[in-house]
């Protein structure tokens, strides 16, 4: 059903992304689907790299190790822009179709009241494209 699955990820937050990372991996397992890992960064330097090809170098690394997680073939991009915190969502449903993703697979944080006035990012994706989205919650304690 599902041929190529996006997986957004934030190299500098692995706690924040596990969940999800788990979920792809069962997904592209039982689908025999790719998995796409997307970044989202600035041109400054950041926690995780000191430029975007650097970032994209581990970006690289860690498709490579995740693809002996799930057994698929994997890829991995990075995508630059001036303000990655406030155009995550429309960089994100931009990089759906430049990938080619039928399927998006991201962290969400639980729902909140604050959620009516700053909807969060995995809502407007959905909302935004014709591929589906799976939205993982983090693990409860």
């Amino acid at each position: 059903m599902y041929k190529k699955i996006m997986v957004p990820v934030d190299l500098a937050h692995f706690d924040v992304i596990e969940p999800s990372l788990q979920v792809a991996a069962d997904q592209a397992k039982h689908y025999g689907a790719e998995v796409c890992y997307v970044a989202v960064t600035a041109t400054t330097p950041s926690s995780v790299a000191h430029n975007p090809e650097e970032y994209q170098q581990k970006l690289e690394a860690f498709a490579q190790e995740r693809a002996k997680v799930h057994g698929q073939p994997v890829s991995a991009r990075v995508i630059t822009c001036p303000d990655p915190i406030a155009d995550l969502d429309d960089v994100l449903i931009d990089a759906i179709d430049e990938v080619g993703a039928d399927l998006v697979i991201m962290p969400t944080h639980p729902p909140k009241h604050l959620d009516v006035v700053i909807p969060s990012h995995g809502g407007k994706v959905a909302t935004h494209t014709k591929a589906s989205v799976f939205l993982v919650r983090p693990l409860q304690d």
